[in-house]
């Protein structure tokens, strides 16, 4: 019994406190799928596909790849953010010619905005409780 090797590419994205690691496999119809769930049924808004979806559109290979996501931690956008860094990374180790065109669009870039934490005795990271002088 012969073991059927699938050809693939793994890259991980990160964005505030999420992270995705995507699978991209040629020769596919174009097809992603989140955690097991199909990409509009993840994403239920534009807002959340379109970032997404951004660096097989700019380097026009979006019918080309079956793209792969096992998304972690974090909301919505942050999820999105990752999937898109971790495409353009992968697209990247498919072909490095790719480089330039995804740099070019800033999407190789790791958005270093990070989630901050909330202080002790305070009602989050930068609010704090009402003050009262008497």
């Amino acid at each position: 019994m012969a073991i059927k090797k699938i050809e693939q590419y793994l890259a991980t994205g990160r964005r505030k406190r999420s992270v995705a690691r995507v699978f991209l496999r040629p020769g596919g119809t174009g097809k992603i799928t989140v955690n097991g769930r199909a990409f509009e049924e993840y994403f239920p808004t534009e807002a959340g596909r379109i970032p997404a979806k951004f660096p097989l559109t700019v380097v026009e290979m979006a019918d080309r790849f079956d793209v792969v996501v096992l998304a972690d931690g974090g909301g919505i956008a942050g999820q999105s953010g990752a999937i898109r860094l971790g495409i353009a990374r992968a697209l990247v180790e498919f072909n490095a010619e790719l480089r330039g065109p995804l740099k070019k669009a800033g999407l190789l870039t790791r958005d270093p905005r990070e989630h901050e934490r909330k202080k002790y005795g305070q009602k989050g990271a930068r609010a704090r409780f009402q003050f009262s002088k008497r």
